[in-house]
């Protein structure tokens, strides 16, 4: 009986305490400054925009490729802050809000600067660089 009794009073205590359940609040994403259209979908950026940044990455490291469709300087001219004037200084901050959120740690900026550093056309109408080839080493076989 006295198991009942505990067993009764601690399933209407849960009930009474217990809240809604709802859903972990989506991050605050500051719309772009500059441009009306994205270099490509929001879904496909969501997604897939770490590895256009580390191809864009190997373009510019490899092949002295500095500006195209995927560049972070691209990414930054029109996504930082009217407040901040920077993509990672403030919380709702473009690429803050979203990394906070997914517990991603952006290490970018430790290198990259995170404002603009002037104006720059918009990415989408920029064409990727003629990657350099290298000339054959004498004595190699073709």
């Amino acid at each position: 009986m006295r198991l009942a009794l505990v067993l009764a009073w601690t399933v209407a205590a849960s009930a009474a305490l217990a809240q809604p359940a709802g859903r972990t609040p989506l991050p605050v994403v500051e719309r772009a400054v500059q441009g009306s259209q994205c270099v490509a979908e929001p879904a496909v950026m969501r997604r897939n925009h770490m590895e256009m940044l580390k191809h864009q990455r190997d373009d510019t490291v490899r092949a002295g490729a500095r500006s195209g469709q995927f560049s972070l300087k691209g990414c930054i001219n029109c996504h930082a802050s009217r407040e901040t004037g920077s993509v990672a200084r403030g919380e709702t901050n473009f690429c803050v809000s979203c990394h906070a959120y997914a517990a991603v740690r952006i290490d970018c900026f430790e290198c990259h600067a995170s404002k603009p550093s002037g104006p720059a056309p918009h990415p989408a109408g920029a064409t990727l660089a003629v990657p350099v080839v290298q000339p054959a080493l004498r004595g190699a076989r073709q």
